[in-house]
């Protein structure tokens, strides 16, 4: 058995969220977010497809192929996949989650359920032991027994809320780890600047009763993708570089923390003082060495935006 990651690049991330997205339909606008979980009418039928998206025009290899899965859903960002044809859905910008199901197996949503709306820029959905995680800007919020809730959710739990407030690179992606523990990243609230508490990634334990974050990298500009190496089980993210260097400098990057030196003062990627691993910044960069950070794992192109992660194993997708 061979294991291969993909990055989700502009192409890659066109495709994924062409199966999730499409054009909204007012007539599905959510309803305020109270009237929705004490009320219960969060479900919603979803158009038919119309066949506008030129799904045409994607190159895909042998084998392979592309449809929409569910419509309707304005502003899609995250998918979280719950086994059973469940996908949950957060909307950005729109600030809604919803569930989407494929109940008769034809690999197309038949429902869709709004859980929540008026949320602080959702991003980041998780789940573990039959509950469903949500990052807004400064919160992580809790919907307990989702699967058996989806057409009233009811108001959600806080976890956790003194995540800092600034949106700009407050949205989260948020994951699991093989620790159990719940990995939230706190991205800089700028451009470049030199901000304590901010361009990191934390963990928190979600069980406990007053969870205290923990940071596991620091110097970490904005990722919004990361996952753990299967065998390894070694922390591996993307991370956004900073922009107004031109337009080929500085590279994003791909980056891993070994299991060794997290949560230590190792685990420094370089933001805002070294870009790339080897690129000191001309403002933060003034008698900083590039021996004292990491150095990525991989650079990627610049200003590309590398979002989503996975580990693949098996054969399916062998040579891509």
């Amino acid at each position: 058995m061979r294991h291969l990651f993909t990055l989700a690049t502009s192409c890659l991330l066109l495709a994924t969220a062409l199966v999730v997205s499409g054009c909204a339909n007012s007539e599905a606008a959510p309803s305020p977010r109270a009237t929705t979980a004490a009320e219960g009418t969060a479900q919603v039928q979803p158009p038919a497809y119309d066949g506008e998206l030129p799904l045409n025009k994607l190159r895909l290899p042998d084998g392979y192929a592309i449809d929409v899965f569910a419509d309707g859903l304005d502003n899609a960002r995250s998918i979280k996949y719950a086994g059973d044809g469940l996908v949950f859905v957060s909307t950005r910008s729109e600030g809604s989650l919803y569930a989407v199901e494929d109940v008769d197996g034809d690999m197309r949503a038949d429902k869709t359920y709004l859980l929540d709306t008026g949320l602080n820029l959702p991003n980041g959905i998780a789940l573990k032991d039959g509950h469903l995680y949500v990052a807004t800007v400064s919160e992580v919020l809790r919907y307990r027994d989702i699967r058996a809730n989806l057409r009233a959710p009811g108001e959600p739990e806080v976890v956790y809320a003194a995540y800092p407030t600034e949106k700009h690179h407050g949205w989260k992606y948020i994951a699991f780890g093989p620790d159990g523990k719940l990995y939230v990243p706190i991205g800089a609230p700028c451009n470049i600047c030199d901000e304590s508490g901010y361009a990191n990634i934390t963990r928190i334990d979600v069980d406990a009763s007053d969870p205290e974050p923990e940071i596991v990298a620091h110097g970490v500009r904005n990722t919004v993708g990361f996952t753990w190496h299967p065998e390894t089980k070694e922390l591996w993210f993307t991370d956004n570089g900073r922009d107004m260097l031109g337009d080929d400098v500085p590279p994003c990057e791909f980056n891993r923390v070994p299991t060794e030196i997290a949560a230590t003062p190792a685990a420094h990627f370089g933001y805002p003082y070294v870009h790339g691993g080897t690129i000191l910044d001309p403002e933060f960069g003034e008698g900083r060495s590039e021996e004292n950070y990491r150095k990525p794992a991989q650079n990627l192109g610049p200003h590309v935006a590398p979002l989503g992660i996975e580990f693949v194993a098996g054969e399916a997708f062998g040579g891509y």
